[in-house]
């Protein structure tokens, strides 16, 4: 089985979907033939590289009087699953990079690393992972070779992996993140309890995201 999961770092409900993905693939009787595969999708790629207000700003502005309670929604889930979710730290900016960076760490094994690293970085720690400096201090402790994520950072490569992973999610219909596409069937949401998703990876063909 291959699951794609479309996601970006800047979106918390991707590191929740993370968590329940891997507690949905805990003890399954065919993990070993399961390939996960990290998908690029880019919430924001007009967003600068200059950390700005804090993602909780953001949301005061989204959802208005809403907002408090919706932030501690996430929080919250975020919590059961075991993370701790700073949205007064964390601050939008530009994930090009780090998706560059998951490219490369995917060629190295270290994908599933890579992304938890970016994830705990940006959500929890308040990191700016626009900066060079920052994206090669993560790939070092993730496992990457601090040479290779040098050279990395200072050319383009990995670019056309990142567009081709774009262009892949409007042609499978992804429309926003978490989403996972199960050997090429349609998009279904990736932040689901891990008991549906179980059933869903192991039953018949998934209903699309509406």
């Amino acid at each position: 089985m291959k699951i794609e999961m479309y996601a970006d770092v800047l979106c918390p409900w991707c590191y929740i979907g993370k968590r329940r993905l891997a507690t949905a693939l805990t003890g399954a009787p065919d993990r070993h033939r399961t390939q996960v595969v990290w998908r690029s999708y880019e919430l924001a790629p007009h967003e600068g590289r200059t950390p700005g207000r804090t993602a909780a700003e953001a949301m005061a502005d989204w959802w208005a009087d809403a907002a408090p309670a919706r932030i501690a929604r996430i929080r919250t889930l975020g919590a059961a699953e075991g993370l701790e979710l700073n949205l007064h730290l964390a601050r939008p900016v530009n994930t090009f990079d780090a998706h560059r960076l998951g490219h490369l760490a995917a060629d190295r094994g270290l994908a599933d690393e890579m992304m938890e690293r970016l994830l705990r970085g940006y959500h929890t720690e308040g990191l700016d992972i626009a900066a060079p400096d920052t994206l090669e201090r993560l790939g070092v402790e993730a496992g990457l070779d601090v040479t290779d994520v040098r050279t990395l950072l200072a050319r383009d490569a990995y670019a056309d992996r990142v567009r081709a992973d774009e262009r892949r999610a409007v042609e499978c219909g992804v429309t926003g993140v978490p989403s996972l596409v199960i050997d090429g069937r349609p998009p279904i949401s990736g932040v689901q309890a891990p008991e549906r998703l179980r059933r869903l990876l192991s039953g018949p063909p998934a209903v699309p995201v509406e």
